[in-house]
């Protein structure tokens, strides 16, 4: 519901998406039910307006990173070590560039593709994604205003002397990017400009800024891959978190005809085109794609285009080039269509996979480190890049040659004088549900853990639902651990890279499921005496800001503190005002919120209807401009929880959208998170709290 990627998405490595509703319409939605709410909850609460919530905002202080080499070290240390990300190369492979927030913004960088110093291109107010253009002569880069996804785009020349704004920023213009034509003329784009609900399809002239509209859609419709001849584009259409119905546009009628969709009445019949994109040979003759239509695990196809234009296409028209026992994704079409890259997703790590086009063989690779890879390649030359991050680097760049099999680091990581050495490497683990499913999750151990440690244990929920706990690189992970703790993070059933079968066992009705997977995986480890199960705190952001408020509800006691960052607090309100981007896909993962059905299933499943069960302290934090989740959301558990004598401290950014992209705010919350969990959660023998062992949870 939150982190579903699109293309632009796919380019920057982030949980951006586009969930968003025209403000006045989300204000007064989300009003309207709060005040339903907190009447069915018996609240005392104004009519015209919900009470203003004291909350803890951002101030400017001295940033105290302590000495190098000084044990422990402070946590500002691990937030200021930082790495590229959403790396490119230039169309002939001489250049990379990488977005990189070392300043404190996510700006663009670029750094010669045989290693230098790298420089810095951008000096706005953040980067959002970027792309070259065909010529490698320039970039074109996209540009919100603090996080409310509204993004301008800009081109800039690829020395930075020359800068031009394309296409503004509007209100209601939640934009995702498409593509170049070959010849760079045009851009094509997807946008609520129309009547910010619906997703349309745009062309505009890159020399004139003129914009005409080539497509007309209804809920999420979205522009990826225009083919080289100029004659079609692959539109992508939203049926499900981790779905996609798949068509062919022409360019000349805006016709749009089908290539894959299955019957969406039938949520096991969906389609997965959502893999990596879709790539063109550069005669128009077809595009590659990888798919988990009809599989459990996505695998890479060829599909030509006299086939998928054919009245009927079937998946026997598919020309299958590779597939494993777990997911294939990321592709990459390099050296003028030689060679096919992607990536293997195996429990979380990443590995390279590829195959040699005109010889009909696979690719060799040279050994690179462990983690999770991101990777390009570039469109004339046998050269390509990956963007290597792990528990020990935020994002590193090798340089491959294909031809050689060789690869050199590039760009390295700054890790704000911190040893790597001491980092953590997380163990991947397995674990038994209730019902007999199998959970999966990454469990960081202090070194020096040993039978007997009793250590407390931070459960990590990552945001989605469809989203994965892989080993990135988390400064604020390795700096609990570093304190003394353990840090699990959980993949629920839900979670993408473990099947289909297995994304989908949370949908609808199941919800509550995945939650109470977080009770099995704690009770897991009352068998584990390295591990304190009685002492547990559960943190999660977006979705696992929704899971922590539901399990705390929903299982009084069994953790002894929680973290939400805007994360859902009543799902009738955020399935109201969802952004036309995820409603549609929305219907399938919770079911269509104006049946009466699932309004009357959520108005009693959501954590607010619950809250007065939580009886543990709850920190909250939202920035105001979130386009995805509204404030109102956190405030009222804030106020539910104040009001039975909770503690429920509250951080509010009025700066930022769906997260912190600012250093010194990540700094500040980050502060105020560790003092939290401190207080509630390492002394928690001195905090009075009782801890229920047996739940009584449903």
């Amino acid at each position: 519901m939150f982190t579903k990627d699109r293309p632009e998405s796919a380019l920057l490595s982030s949980e951006s998406s586009q969930r968003a509703a025209p403000a006045r319409t989300r204000q007064l939605a989300v009003l309207l039910t709060l005040v339903a709410t907190l009447s069915l909850m018996g609240a005392v609460v104004r009519a015209e307006a919900p009470e203003v919530v004291d909350a803890i905002t951002p101030q400017r202080v001295a940033l105290d990173v302590g000495l190098a080499g000084e044990a422990p070290a402070s946590v500002a240390r691990y937030l200021l070590a930082r790495g590229a990300a959403s790396a490119q190369l230039s169309p002939d492979g001489s250049t990379i560039a990488f977005r990189y927030d070392v300043t404190g913004t996510r700006q663009l960088w670029l750094v010669d593709a045989s290693g230098g110093v790298p420089r810095q291109l951008t000096f706005g107010n953040g980067v959002t994604f970027f792309t070259w253009a065909p010529d490698g002569k320039q970039l074109l880069y996209g540009a919100d205003n603090d996080g409310d996804e509204r993004p301008a785009y800009y081109l800039i020349s690829a020395d930075g002397k020359r800068e031009r704004l394309l296409l503004p920023a509007t209100d209601q213009g939640f934009r995702s990017w498409g593509g170049f034509s070959s010849d760079g003329r045009h851009i094509y784009y997807a946008s609520t400009e129309r009547n910010g609900l619906d997703f349309d399809i745009y062309r505009a002239n890159v020399d004139s800024g003129a914009v005409e509209r080539l497509f007309e859609g209804r809920y999420g419709f979205f522009v990826d891959a225009p083919s080289p001849d100029g004659r079609y584009a692959i539109v992508v259409e939203s049926v499900g978190e981790d779905a996609d119905n798949l068509y062919l546009l022409d360019l000349g009628s805006g016709d749009l005809h089908a290539v894959s969709v299955p019957g969406q009445a039938q949520i096991s019949d969906r389609a997965d085109h959502s893999g990596g994109g879709f790539w063109w040979r550069a005669d128009s003759s077809g595009f590659y794609f990888a798919s988990s239509a009809g599989q459990e695990f996505a695998a890479v196809y060829y599909l030509p285009l006299a086939a998928a234009l054919a009245d009927a296409p079937t998946r026997s028209d598919w020309t299958p080039i590779a597939s494993a026992g777990h997911d294939l994704h990321e592709m990459r079409l390099c050296a003028n269509d030689r060679y096919l890259l992607w990536l293997h997703n195996e429990d979380g790590f990443s590995r390279l996979g590829g195959r040699d086009l005109r010889r009909n063989r696979p690719l060799q690779f040279p050994l690179l480190p462990d983690g999770v890879y991101g990777i390009d390649c570039a469109r004339d030359a046998p050269r390509a890049l990956v963007r290597v991050t792990n528990w020990e680097t935020p994002g590193d760049i090798y340089a491959l040659d294909l031809r050689r099999r060789t690869a050199q680091r590039v760009f390295a990581s700054q890790l704000a004088g911190l040893e790597p050495s001491n980092f953590v490497r997380p163990e991947s683990i397995r674990i038994r549900a209730r019902d007999d499913v199998e959970l999966q999750g990454l469990l960081y151990l202090p070194r020096d853990a040993a039978a007997g440690a009793n250590l407390p244990v931070l459960f990590f929920v990552h945001g989605g639902p469809t989203g994965q706990a892989r080993p990135t690189y988390s400064g604020v992970i390795q700096y609990h651990v570093a304190q003394g703790a353990a840090v699990f993070r959980p993949n629920v059933r839900g979670s993408t890279g473990f099947g289909r079968t297995y994304t989908q066992l949370d949908d609808r009705e199941a919800r509550l499921d995945s939650v109470r997977d977080l009770i099995d995986m704690l009770d897991h480890f009352e068998a584990d005496d390295r591990i304190d199960a009685q002492r547990a705190a559960v943190l999660g952001g977006s979705y696992g800001g929704y899971a922590v408020n539901a399990v705390l509800a929903a299982y009084p006691g069994r953790f002894r503190a929680g973290v939400s960052l805007f994360g859902v607090a009543d799902w009738v309100t955020a399935l109201e005002v969802a952004s036309p981007a995820l409603k549609a896909s929305d219907r399938i993962e919770y079911g269509d919120i104006s049946e009466p059905r699932w309004r009357a299933f959520y108005t009693k499943q959501s954590p607010v209807r619950q809250a007065d069960q939580i009886r543990v302290p709850v920190l909250y934090s939202h920035g105001a401009r979130d386009p995805r989740i509204d404030i109102a959301e956190t405030e009222t558990m804030v106020r539910t929880l104040r009001a039975n004598g909770v503690p429920a401290p509250y951080i509010r950014f009025d700066d930022e959208g769906h997260g912190w992209r600012k250093l010194a705010n990540r700094v500040f919350y980050t502060t105020r998170e560790v003092a939290f969990l401190r207080e509630y959660l390492y002394r928690i023998q001195d905090a009075g709290i009782q801890v229920q062992t047996e739940s009584d949870g449903p």
